[in-house]
C-alpha cells in the first residue's frame, strides 16, 4: 500500500514563507490548522495539494465563515480530528475513535501519545512569536498507522 503523505501547518497570520511551500511541495493532502488570516494562503496552498482548513480565533470575513472550527476525516484508515486551539476539543478522542489530533494555536510544535491518541501540533509556519521556532509537519500514513514528523524551516 502507498504511503499518504500529509503536510501539517498552522498559524500562518497571513504570510505563508518560501520555505513552507518548498516543504509542502509534493505532500497528497495538506491540512492547516486555523490562523490562516488570508483567504490568498488557502489559494496558494491549493496550488500545491487539496486542502483541508480550520477556522482560527483570527480567522475573520466571509471566506473565514465558510470554514468549519473542527473537521474530522478518515484517511488510510486512521482517524484524524484537527482544531485550532486544543482547549477547544469537545469530544474524548479514544472514545470517538480518533488517532490523530492536529491543532495550531500555541505556536508551539509539538507531538504527544496520549491514552493512545496522538496530539501534534505542527508549530507555526507565519511571523515568528517570541523565540519559537518557525516549522510544520507531515503525517505519514501507511497500512492504517500513522507517523509524524515536525520540520523546523531555516528562515532569515
Amino acid at each position: 500500500m502507498n504511503t499518504q503523505r500529509i503536510g501539517l501547518i498552522a498559524d500562518t497570520h497571513g504570510l505563508l514563507r518560501p520555505e513552507a511551500l518548498l516543504a509542502l511541495k509534493g505532500v497528497d493532502l495538506i491540512i492547516h490548522a486555523g490562523d490562516i488570516c488570508d483567504a490568498k494562503v488557502l489559494q496558494t496552498l491549493r496550488e500545491i495539494a487539496p486542502v483541508v482548513a480550520v477556522r482560527g480565533n483570527n480567522d475573520r470575513g466571509a471566506w473565514a465563515e465558510a470554514l468549519a472550527e473542527r473537521e474530522t476525516l478518515d484517511i488510510g484508515g486512521v482517524k484524524i480530528h484537527v482544531v485550532h486551539d486544543i482547549a477547544d476539543l469537545d469530544l474524548d478522542p479514544k472514545s470517538a475513535g480518533i488517532d490523530v489530533i492536529i491543532s495550531g494555536h500555541s505556536h508551539r510544535p509539538s507531538v504527544k501519545r496520549e491514552g493512545g491518541v496522538q496530539y501534534v501540533n505542527p508549530g507555526s509556519a507565519g511571523p515568528r512569536r517570541f523565540k519559537l521556532p518557525i516549522s510544520l509537519g507531515f503525517l505519514h500514513i501507511k497500512d492504517g498507522s500513522a507517523r509524524i514528523e515536525l520540520q523546523a524551516l531555516e528562515v532569515d
